[in-house]
């Protein structure tokens, strides 16, 4: 009897082993491997041309794929769950963020976790949506997420995901390039991770120089900050090589960090800081650059469970950096409750110097 418990035992474990390896190879041979530089394709541009002198308004928000509403949590932030609970959640929630954007109208706006198809958003494709509905804007999408399935948590998977930045404008834009980051986690975790980048659109100006707005969303789950900074000195390079050639630059961005001159302490939150939160390096901000934020609005929130006002940890993670010759008018940070994302948007209003 125990020998045949013992080689049945063995045929158990030498199955799961193929089928690991199997999926391995699988999961190698279609990795998501995109370009130092891609250009990207501008859809439906505008004939409009900015004008220095005249006030630009821009929003930026994570809309957390329509599916991290306030009902949610996340495994990776010590919940439970990876997908919206129902196709009729994710529907819900991606009507509201766009109702949401279509009565704040702004000159730009840059989005990030947009989904195609995944299985976390049921298969929903939010991007197609999105353009239907957000009339009398240029469109641009860069993927950063393109995985045939992610393997965890072990209950109920991720799945599926195809998903990535988008940028909205009235204004006509140039040209668009999607920017890879520098840094990748050890094999074979990042066969499951994101591929992480920003959106370069250029807008050309009047005097012949551009506005160079930027769309990005950085790295959260970085265990000792490696990959973030790598990052961080690429974007910082880049944008202080376009500042130095006579153009303006406005970065709204998921930044998942901390931003200068915000504190959670604010808030008072009763949950203890996460581990995957961040503060900036006091020497990132390149010189005569500004930080645009509302620290009274909180833009994202821990997702160990389900939102409670005053429990879950919060802070100020989303907003805008832009360059010296970029005048900042005004900031708002807009309070929805989380009720349908793990962000709250943030709106500002600029002028060209």
């Amino acid at each position: 009897m125990l020998p045949k418990i013992f080689k049945g035992l063995l045929a158990f474990i030498g199955l799961l082993v193929l089928f690991v390896l199997a999926y391995l190879a699988f999961m190698s041979a279609t990795d998501f491997r995109p370009e130092a530089e891609t250009n990207l394709d501008i859809q439906n541009n505008r004939a409009a041309i900015l004008k220095k002198g005249m006030p630009i308004s821009v929003l930026t928000f994570n809309v957390g794929y329509c599916g991290l509403d306030a009902a949610e949590d996340f495994f990776m932030d010590g919940g439970t769950r990876s997908r919206c609970k129902s196709l009729e959640q994710t529907l819900i929630n991606l009507d509201h963020i766009t109702n949401f954007l279509s009565k704040e109208k702004p000159d730009l706006i840059v989005l990030q976790e947009v989904d195609i198809r995944s299985s976390r958003s049921h298969q929903v494709n939010e991007l197609d949506h999105l353009q239907k509905k957000i009339v009398g804007y240029a469109s641009i999408f860069a993927v950063n997420y393109k995985v045939p399935w992610v393997p965890v948590p072990l209950t109920r998977p991720m799945g599926s995901v195809y998903s990535g930045l988008l940028i909205f404008s009235r204004y006509n834009v140039q040209a668009a390039t999607r920017y890879q980051f520098p840094g990748r986690e050890p094999w074979p975790r990042q066969l499951a991770e994101l591929d992480r980048c920003f959106i370069e659109c250029r807008l050309q100006l009047e005097d012949g120089k551009e506005l160079l707005l930027i769309n990005a969303h950085l790295s959260a789950y970085d265990k000792g900050g490696r990959i973030r900074k790598l990052q961080l000195a690429f974007l910082k390079k880049r944008i202080i090589a376009e500042f130095k050639n006579g153009n303006h630059v406005i970065v709204g961005a998921d930044w998942n960090h901390g931003l200068p001159g915000s504190d959670p302490k604010f808030f008072n939150s009763a949950w203890p800081w996460p581990s995957w939160y961040a503060t900036l390096a006091e020497d990132f901000t390149p010189p005569g650059f500004a930080w645009a934020l509302d620290k009274t609005v909180p833009t994202v929130r821990d997702n160990a469970f389900a939102y409670q006002e005053g429990k879950n940890f919060v802070a100020v993670v989303d907003g805008f950096l832009v360059s010296a010759n970029v005048e900042i008018l005004r900031v708002l940070g807009h309070d929805l409750g989380f009720q349908n994302s793990d962000h709250n948007p943030v709106s500002a209003v600029f002028v060209l110097k």
